[in-house]
């Protein structure tokens, strides 16, 4: 007996992908305009292994969402700069030593990937994040004039595809 052919699978559709300069990542106290770039979650899961008799089996052991990293231009107005030192506070405070309680340093952010009208195709939740790293650039006389930028690597606790 013959297999019916659906026409939906064996021609080629047009499809619209998403492209990496349609974003908008939203974090508490850093204007989204700044945000230069940003890597999406990445998840690596370990596998374990059991060993019996003359076989070898393998399970998933934990899962765990990698850091991820972000750049971020330093406008004069508002200063990136102040933005992210701002962050940062909450984590350690620099002049008096002062750690501070996860409650406070840990944020939620949000990346929106958007369509070519300007439409959530897809958003990330990032949950639990805090700054792991944070450098503030190179100044640079040699330098025909670039802006300045600042990197970031931002340590999720999880992350939830929402759409």
């Amino acid at each position: 007996m013959a297999e019916l052919l659906n026409p939906n699978e064996i021609f080629a559709t047009a499809f619209e992908p998403k492209v990496k300069n349609r974003f908008i990542l939203y974090a508490d106290g850093i204007p989204s305009f700044i945000i230069k770039k940003t890597d999406r979650p990445k998840l690596s899961q370990t596998a374990k292994e059991l060993d019996h008799i003359n076989i070898r089996t393998f399970y998933k052991g934990k899962s765990i969402w990698q850091t991820m990293a972000m750049e971020l231009y330093d406008p004069i107005v508002p200063s990136g700069a102040q933005a992210v030192m701002e962050w940062v506070r909450l984590h350690h405070e620099s002049v008096t030593g002062r750690d501070g309680y996860q409650d406070f340093y840990k944020k939620d952010l949000t990346v929106n990937v958007l369509g070519p009208v300007g439409d959530k195709v897809e958003e990330w939740s990032l949950r639990g994040c805090f700054i792991t790293e944070a450098s503030f650039g190179e100044m640079d006389w040699s330098d025909d004039g670039s802006a300045l930028t600042i990197s970031l690597t931002i340590q999720p606790d999880y992350c939830v595809l929402q759409y």
